[in-house]
């Protein structure tokens, strides 16, 4: 029973580690190497709501990779599902940093949105099976580069380390949204898409100020 047991037990232990741990990166802050200049208040307060968005999104993404990971039983995706949880986990960890940098805090629904994003990849993998689970992948990959960009655009201009994180992150993804492609993930319904997009915009609209 406890071997059947381990591996809910290990997704809750990561969850409690996202949601309430100090993030640590396996690669540099990109934002680091930037010689940031001065911000106006103003600035640093959009900047800090972005960021915090982004924060948001990197929580979901541990919960969907963990989900996913725990759903499927092809030992080849899994190994998959954790490599590109462990590349998300820096954008968490830098998203974290440059918040606390530009003097803000996480969004206060984490517990919220980590429970969400973890039921929902769970289902997915599970009902869909891998092709669809990939395909989700793939799906909210593309919407989260896409994201990405716009906040790019968004960001104030002298806000350098906040664009440097952002644009990194947005390389990942995309290359996270190809792997799921060349692993057999299939395109998912519209109505599908849609709904993943409106969900998004009800999270981001939410974390944008809390």
């Amino acid at each position: 029973m406890s071997s059947q047991l381990d591996p809910f037990l290990i997704a809750f232990d990561d969850a409690l580690r996202t949601l309430f741990s100090q993030q640590h990166s396996s690669r540099p802050n990109p934002g680091a190497a930037e010689l940031q200049s001065p911000l106006t208040a103003e600035e640093k307060k959009r900047s800090a709501a972005l960021m915090r968005v982004n924060h948001v999104g990197e929580v979901c993404a541990q919960a969907l990779y963990n989900s996913q990971a725990l759903a499927t039983q092809n030992p080849k995706l899994v190994a998959q599902f954790k490599h590109a949880r462990m590349e998300e986990n820096d954008h968490l960890a830098w998203t974290q940093e440059r918040l606390k940098a530009l003097g803000s805090h996480t969004s206060y629904l984490n517990p919220l949105w980590y429970a969400g994003a973890f039921a929902l990849g769970f289902a997915v993998g599970k009902v869909g099976k891998d092709a669809v689970s990939l395909g989700f992948v793939m799906e909210t990959e593309k919407q989260v580069e896409a994201h990405l960009a716009s906040h790019l655009d968004r960001l104030p201009q002298a806000d350098t380390a906040s664009k440097a994180i952002v644009e990194q992150m947005k390389i990942d993804e995309a290359r996270h949204a190809r792997d799921a492609m060349r692993a057999g993930g299939v395109e998912l319904p519209a109505p599908f898409r849609f709904l993943m997009k409106l969900s998004a915009k009800v999270m981001t609209t939410a974390a944008h100020h809390i």
